[in-house]
C-alpha cells in the first residue's frame, strides 16, 4: 500500500513539473514497472503458501490491473488530442481501483494472521 502511495505521489510530481514532459513522468513510470513485479510475486508467493483462493486471486487482479495500467497510456497515446486525455483519465480511475483492491487483500489477510478464537469445548 506504501508503494501505491509513492506511485500517486510521483504521478503528481510529475503532472505539477513546472514544465511537465514525458522525462518528468519517469519515475513514476519506473515504479509502475515495479508495482506489476511485486504483484506478480505476490501472487505466487500467496500460491505457494497456500493461501486462500480470494486472496491469491486479489493478487493476481492487482497484476492484471497494473498491468492494464500500461495498456491504457498507451491507448491514450495513440489517440490523442481530448479522447486520449479522456482515455487517460481511466489511468487514474484504475489506480484507484488497485488501491481498493490492496486494502481489500490486507485487510483479509491482517484477519487470518490475526489471533485464533479458542474452539468451544462440547458439553
Amino acid at each position: 500500500m506504501l508503494v501505491l502511495v509513492a506511485q500517486f505521489f510521483l504521478a503528481a510530481s510529475g503532472a505539477f513539473d513546472t514544465a511537465p514532459n514525458e522525462e518528468s513522468f519517469q519515475p513514476h513510470r519506473a515504479l509502475g514497472g515495479g508495482i506489476v513485479l511485486i504483484a506478480v510475486l505476490v501472487t505466487v508467493v500467496a500460491a505457494i503458501a497456500r493461501m486462500p483462493g480470494r486472496l491469491i486471486g486479489m493478487s493476481g487482479l492487482v497484476a492484471g490491473l497494473a498491468l492494464v495500467q500500461f495498456l491504457i497510456k498507451g491507448i491514450a497515446t495513440a489517440l490523442d488530442g481530448a479522447s486520449g486525455g479522456l482515455v487517460f483519465g481511466l489511468h487514474a480511475v484504475n489506480g484507484l481501483v488497485i488501491v481498493a483492491v490492496t486494502g481489500r487483500i490486507l485487510r483479509q489477510a491482517r484477519q487470518l494472521s490475526g489471533p485464533a478464537t479458542p474452539a468451544r469445548q462440547a458439553s
